[in-house]
């Protein structure tokens, strides 16, 4: 790569630094994941989970929120794997609506507490980590809107199964109908919990207008994720917004303007939660360029 006339070698050297010290991060984190999946063999086996999967979680996580510690990252990464696991067991293991809401009504009883049943080794993988957020200084002052971030995560997945079923009988949920959805995504969700444990009493308290900003990132994500995945959502069977919409660019126009509206929430934002903001900005440059040359599931 040519320098401009504006960079200098040293100026190179450090942006190299840096990036490498990130990446080792994201090495670090998807070891632990492997580890993790590897102690979940019967949540983790479907070919989906695959070695790049892992990498690309890792990377994500540490490249929107590089000054966290290798443990604060670890938490993080295996909230965001847990998302992809019930994603996989709504959409795709669940072949009726008894079975998501059976998934829907197991998940919530282990946030509210229960001990997850001998069978249900998505609740095991979830009662790890809602035990490791419970030792969080002032987690019962913040409890409550993680647990209603997972009811909307789940309530907006199983939504999703029914629009699929409908979708097969010529009934499609609208585009605005499947934009307001974008909880099915479970960014908001894994953000919660991730501000929970890195966040201060003042970060805690103030976490439902956080929730708001994520929501609007997580619409943006919603849309980036459909331009990349629309032929593997058709191969799927899965809903995706050029199919509502039925224009690739008409989509991508409504993914700027909404990226565009982000902007100005989040500099908003960084006058009071500098390092949220900074975290909500990188997550949506990071992954949007992600999604500009490939998906984090691996092969079907």
């Amino acid at each position: 790569m040519s320098m401009t006339r504006t960079q200098r070698p040293g100026d190179e050297l450090d942006l190299a630094a840096e990036q490498g010290r990130i990446c080792a991060l994201a090495a670090k984190g998807q070891r632990d994941l492997q580890r993790a999946a590897a102690a979940h063999p019967d949540l983790f086996s479907a070919r989906p989970f695959d070695p790049a999967l892992f990498s690309s979680i890792a990377l994500a996580m540490a490249f929107s929120a590089p000054t966290c510690t290798v443990d604060e990252l670890r938490f993080a990464n295996r909230a965001v794997l847990w998302g992809f696991a019930v994603d996989w067991q709504v959409d795709y293991l669940a072949k009726s609506r008894e079975d998501v809401d059976r998934v829907v009504a197991d998940t919530l009883a282990v946030v509210d507490g229960a001990a997850p049943g001998a069978e249900d080794a998505l609740g095991r993988f979830l009662a790890e980590l809602r035990d490791e957020l419970a030792r969080t200084p002032g987690y019962a002052r913040a409890r409550g809107v993680w647990r209603e971030e997972v009811a909307r995560t789940l309530a907006a997945m199983a939504r999703e199964w029914d629009w699929r079923e409908a979708t097969a009988g010529g009934r499609p949920p609208s585009y605005e109908e499947y934009l307001d959805n974008a909880d099915n995504l479970a960014c908001t969700v894994v953000n919660v919990a991730h501000w929970i444990r890195t966040g201060d009493a003042g970060v805690h308290d103030r976490l439902p207008e956080l929730v708001a900003a994520s929501d609007e990132v997580q619409r943006v994500l919603r849309l980036v994720n459909d331009l990349a995945t629309h032929d593997r959502d058709r191969e799927w069977g899965d809903l995706n917004a050029i199919t509502l919409v039925g224009d690739a660019d008409e989509v991508a126009r409504r993914a700027a303007a909404l990226t565009a509206r982000c902007r100005e929430t989040l500099a908003d934002l960084a006058g009071r939660f500098p390092r949220e903001a900074d975290y909500l900005t990188r997550q949506l440059g990071y992954t949007s360029g992600f999604y500009g040359s490939t998906d984090f599931w691996g092969a079907r």
